[in-house]
């Protein structure tokens, strides 16, 4: 990384510092589908113009990316402005003092792994990491909780509990198969030592945008 690209890092997450854009970035990234400044304004408790105003630094960033769609649904003329939203930017930042290039190794070995056709062998290592996470659990947090801690972003659609960020990102882009199904396989070892968790089940079911596995409760109600 040179000094320009570590110095758009740094302004990049500093656009966070202020407290009211990190409820605004918070809530844009829980949702799963773009965000208005009326509802991202009202989310935060703040007028709809200073949301606006802090929305686009946030896009200045490059932490946010816009896109525009009529929310009446309606089209042709007399439809009116497409509305300004906002959602996740596909870029990500990581800052390290002093740098360190974890991806860079995580990338070697994936390469390494998939050349070897070792994808059952890193399944059955991520299901035993997963149940050591479970039983470190105990029991006190449910699926949806533990799932949250580790930087999914669980919401629901319906019946099915979907994940709105993918923590292997940049390597499930370049080696889908193998992250996915080493994904799933963590997953899956982990929901047996959370409450309630001997009634959900993990299954490959990739979304338009984020997480590839989605989760299912033989208890929900929803």
């Amino acid at each position: 990384m040179t000094s320009d690209d570590e110095d758009g890092v740094f302004e990049s997450v500093g656009a966070l510092s202020d407290r009211v854009r990190r409820a605004l970035y918070r809530h844009v990234v829980a949702s799963p589908d773009p965000v208005g400044r009326d509802a991202a304004a009202e989310a935060a408790g703040i007028s709809r113009s200073l949301a606006a105003f802090h929305l686009d630094k946030l896009v200045e960033a490059g932490l946010l990316a816009v896109t525009y769609q009529r929310l009446s649904g309606r089209t042709g003329p007399g439809a009116g402005r497409p509305a300004k939203l906002y959602r996740r930017a596909e870029n990500e930042h990581t800052v390290s003092l002093p740098p360190r290039t974890y991806g860079s190794v995580g990338r070697l070995l994936a390469a390494v792994v998939d050349a070897a056709g070792l994808d059952r062998e890193l399944q059955s290592a991520a299901r035993s990491a997963g149940a050591a996470e479970g039983e470190a659990l105990a029991g006190a947090l449910d699926p949806v909780a533990a799932l949250r801690s580790r930087g999914y972003e669980p919401y629901w659609e319906e019946r099915t509990l979907r994940l709105n960020n993918c923590p292997f990102h940049a390597l499930a882009d370049e080696f889908p198969a193998l992250v996915c199904g080493m994904n799933l396989a963590l997953i899956e070892g982990l929901l047996p030592g959370c409450a309630g968790g001997q009634d959900w089940t993990a299954v490959m079911d990739p979304p338009p945008h984020g997480c590839c596995v989605a989760l299912k409760s033989k208890t929900n109600n929803r």
